[in-house]
């Protein structure tokens, strides 16, 4: 927390705006268009119901297939299963662990010769690191296919300048717990397509007709944040950057110190990355990942596996995956999350590199 979340919960209590809807709701949905550049901002109750009302507001419905990328948490994915549309998973380039745009272009043209062609494209800028959205964009225009943009673990990087979440036809942003920036709970859906805005509103607020009374005419969701969790969103954008400042110093300790022994996932030549997680493979291939994290656990020092890929989970086995080498496999059995907290000390993070040093060394 920066400090200035409870003086603006006790406004909210003051004005006695507890109900969902008001002025500090509508002021941290200002304060992300204008961070970000977009047109509109819709605050929800988290990154998962934000893909779901972008799902829905894209047209996807049972039958439909969505392609997603492989290597991800499943927050990108279950809105897919909610909508009873079949996903598609695409795996990783190596360099930036994000979808491979032509394995993409290759599951698209699997999907059209089965008469199958996707009604979306969920991409992924995994740990903060921006994906190839440029040669992505183009696929997309080529075979006329909308764009989700989950965002949920990059507010603040750049793609050449731009924010990320506001380059496909609608993004999205977490702020669970465990995220940059938090809310407690909760997510942002943006978008610069007005239309794409007012059915997102609608549907979140258990799309409620146009009338003086309660009159639904299709299926909506109780997916709209809070106003006393956006006084805590309005804290936190007060000091997001320095937050940035801060995640991208400790990135840059890490790669310096250990980047003989790991090879980090580092942002890609022109952009950048709030480096929410820093992440990187083992160099050592005899070197085992869970002996790391079990050594670390043992000095009460919290570390964590890389995302286990999508088509790995026994829910989703049975989908399909397009894939050349495996990357999102070689991943997970070799990755690692180390701590990124902006709570990190100095002290800290020369306890954890001795640690992590020690393994590798020896």
């Amino acid at each position: 927390m920066s400090g200035k979340e409870l003086e603006y919960i006790k406004e909210v209590f003051d004005q006695n705006w507890i109900a969902p809807i008001g002025p500090h709701l509508n002021k941290f949905e200002d304060m992300i268009k204008e961070y970000t550049g977009t047109k509109h901002a819709v605050a929800v109750t988290s990154g998962t119901a934000g893909i779901h009302l972008a799902l829905k507001t894209l047209g996807v419905n049972e039958g439909d297939t969505v392609i997603c990328s492989d290597f991800t948490f499943i927050g990108s994915v279950n809105p897919i299963l909610y909508c009873n549309a079949t996903p598609v998973f695409i795996d990783s380039e190596g360099s930036s662990w994000n979808m491979d745009p032509f394995l993409l272009e290759r599951g698209i043209q699997e999907c059209i010769s089965n008469k199958n062609k996707p009604k979306a494209i969920i991409l992924v800028h995994i740990f903060g690191i921006t994906t190839n959205i440029n040669k992505i964009i183009e696929i997309s225009k080529k075979y006329n296919i909308p764009i989700i943009e989950d965002a949920a673990e990059s507010l603040g990087s750049l793609y050449q300048g731009i924010q990320t979440g506001t380059l496909g036809d609608i993004g999205v942003y977490s702020f669970n717990g465990n995220k940059l920036l938090t809310t407690s709970g909760g997510g942002m859906v943006v978008t610069n397509n007005k239309e794409y805005a007012q059915k997102i509103k609608f549907l979140s607020t258990q799309a409620k007709d146009d009338v003086s009374y309660y009159q639904h005419s299709e299926i909506g969701f109780n997916y709209r944040l809070s106003n006393v969790l956006a006084a805590i969103g309005i804290a936190q954008m007060e000091i997001i950057e320095k937050r940035i400042t801060k995640t991208r110093k400790i990135h840059n300790i890490y790669t310096e110190e250990l980047g003989d022994v790991i090879n980090f996932l580092i942002e890609n030549h022109g952009d950048r990355s709030n480096n929410w997680l820093t992440c990187g493979t083992l160099k050592n291939s005899t070197k085992k990942i869970n002996e790391l994290i079990s050594l670390l656990n043992k000095s009460n020092i919290e570390s964590r596996r890389l995302w286990n890929p999508m088509h790995l989970q026994p829910l989703l086995k049975n989908f399909k995956f397009v894939t050349t080498h495996n990357i999102s496999n070689k991943l997970f059995d070799t990755g690692l999350c180390l701590p990124s907290g902006t709570n990190l000390t100095e002290g800290d993070l020369d306890r954890i590199i001795k640690i992590v040093r020690l393994y590798l060394n020896s």
